[in-house]
């Protein structure tokens, strides 16, 4: 909360206007309506004209000040927070960004409703929580001290009201009644909704779409029994402000009544003092919401932080030349809730220019190895050294930098062939990205346009796009995962012998099923259960006649 205030106390010019404008509108509309009670009444004695010429000028006065002042009001807080709302979304994306690959545990769902619902729930922090309070502080003690000039018992009612109306009832309503659970189903809802349509396709082919969609509905029903639930809770804390409102000013009738009959209180003054009640409590009634708007703040907060804060720090290191040697003692790695690990105690050492082949059966760690490698995750023990540093210690930029990478599954973004090929090398000539296009096998002009996700490109086609990428970055250590399953046999023999001549003088860790040419790796890895238990060149492996053999006699 803290930092919320400091991202608006930023723009504090308009913040101290915002406060002025909102203080005047609140005394204008009370004073407007207090020099209506004393119009009335001084026109019932009959007094001279310029009496009530006067007066009726100030009534002018009030009415277009308290227009002009409201307007300013609206104005100005709006605009503060829209600044606001600015502040924090760039604040949230900064913080976001250097842990986009901690995003990964959550579900696609639940992080539009964080990144998207949360933030949009901030806008009420000024508007609904900070800001009323202070206007109602001020207009309270200007009413206060001006009734005090006319009976300290009519400024006790209206204080006493003000207590009720600001503090006591939405402390006790808010303390009373459980705060409703409608958060929670909202991200369960987007998170089914996001994967409905996501697998729409599936769900229609396997016969699931009607009950998958019941499903949602259920869940749409309970989101807005809970949703009613909380407006319920909502306006009862505003109606019960409301009628305190109505009985303080009750209570200001009867009792400047009494005074007036008893003489203690001019009767000139008890339209005005009436009028006062009716209109100060405007400022007060809004203030019933302020608690479950501080708690929906909060809640949003709260969440935002939860995937801003896993402060997986990166390092700071910078490699210098290129990588020497990666080596890897006793590694492990668990995902989280996994039954067993996804490496167990994995030793390696790779030197420059080696070619590596790692295969294995599918689920046995290829993978997650690779992603070690590339500092997607951290390994939970071992240890990892690029050229004698500890890897986590160098900034992933700096490793990616010497890294190209060809994964399974590559994203393509919205825009052309030349754009998606240029986030390999920004200044790579035209002329260079049509002879990586030539040598990955894609008929392809620079041009051509590719849709979200890759969407008009086939499975070959997306391949080959991402080998062309890797064929763009010059760099010392190519990262390479099932590059070629989805081409066809001799486009494969064609792209997997340009891999190993463009790769002629680089570092190459390639996992593959396919066992095709492991002859001309340098060696090659067989992984079993998180382990490596086998390694050598080919011709080693056929000699011991283990598990390598076995695979390639299947």
């Amino acid at each position: 909360m803290q930092e919320l205030v400091a991202m608006i106390w930023q723009d504090k010019k308009d913040v101290l206007l915002a406060l002025l404008a909102g203080t005047i509108s609140g005394l204008t509309a009370v004073a407007l309506f207090a020099q209506s009670g004393l119009l009335i009444s001084k026109a019932a004695l009959m007094p001279p004209f310029y009496i009530i010429l006067i007066l009726t000028a100030f009534l002018k006065l009030f009415g277009v000040t308290k227009s002009a002042s409201k307007y300013a009001e609206r104005y100005i807080s709006h605009r503060v927070t829209f600044k606001f709302i600015s502040i924090v979304r760039m604040n949230f994306f900064k913080k976001l960004l250097p842990q986009a690959h901690v995003l990964n545990n959550y579900k696609s769902g639940d992080l539009l409703t964080r990144i998207t619902g949360d933030v949009e729930q901030l806008q009420n922090f000024f508007l609904r929580v900070l800001y009323p309070p202070f206007i109602a502080f001020f207009v309270f003690i200007v009413v206060i001290l001006f009734s005090l000039f006319f009976s300290p018992w009519i400024s006790l009612l209206l204080l006493i009201g003000i207590v009720l109306t600001s503090i006591v009832v939405p402390y006790i309503l808010f303390r009373r009644r459980p705060y409703s659970t409608s958060t929670l189903e909202k991200k369960e809802l987007t998170i089914l909704a996001t994967e409905y349509f996501y697998g729409y396709r599936d769900l229609i082919l396997h016969h699931q779409n009607e009950s998958k969609a019941e499903e949602l509905s259920a869940l749409y029903k309970a989101y807005g029994n809970s949703r009613r639930k909380e407006l319920d809770q909502e306006q009862t804390s505003y109606l019960w402000n409301q009628l305190i409102a109505l009985f303080t000013s009750f209570s200001v009738v009867f009792v400047g009544a009494y005074l007036t009959a008893v003489g203690q209180l001019d009767g000139l003054y008890l339209a005005l003092i009436v009028l006062i009640s009716l209109t100060v409590f405007e400022s007060a009634v809004p203030l019933a919401l302020v608690p479950i708007f501080a708690r929906h703040t909060k809640n949003a907060v709260d969440r935002l932080e939860e995937i801003t804060s896993k402060n997986e720090s990166d390092g700071t290191l910078h490699l210098k030349g290129v990588i020497q040697n990666i080596q890897l003692h006793d590694v492990s790695y668990w995902y989280p809730s996994a039954a067993r690990p996804a490496l167990e105690q994995l030793s390696l050492n790779i030197q420059a220019g080696e070619k590596i082949a790692i295969i294995g059966p599918s689920g046995c760690g290829k993978t997650t190895l690779l992603q070690l490698l590339m500092k997607e995750i951290k390994r939970t023990s071992g240890e990892i050294y690029v050229n004698t540093t500890d890897i986590n210690a160098i900034s992933s930029q700096s490793m990616y930098a010497h890294m190209s990478t060809m994964l399974q599954h590559n994203h393509f973004f919205s825009g052309t062939i030349k754009s998606n090929l240029l986030m390999a090398n920004d200044e790579a000539s035209d002329e260079a990205i049509q002879k990586v296009l030539q040598k990955a096998q894609l008929n392809k002009n620079l041009e051509d346009p590719v849709f979200e996700k890759g969407g008009n490109l086939s499975g070959g086609e997306k391949q080959r796009l991402a080998f062309a990428r890797l064929l763009l970055k010059d760099s010392d250590l190519w990262i390479v995962d099932e590059p070629f399953t989805s081409l066809d046999v001799q486009t494969e023999k064609i792209l997997f012998n340009t891999l190993h001549e463009e790769a002629a003088n680089k570092t190459v860790v390639m996992v593959t099923h396919s066992l095709a040419d492991l002859d001309r790796f340098d060696r090659i890895c067989v992984m079993l259960r998180g382990q490596i238990v086998e390694c050598g060149s080919h011709q080693q492996l056929l000699a011991k006649k283990g598990l390598y053999c076995e695979m390639l006699n299947q």
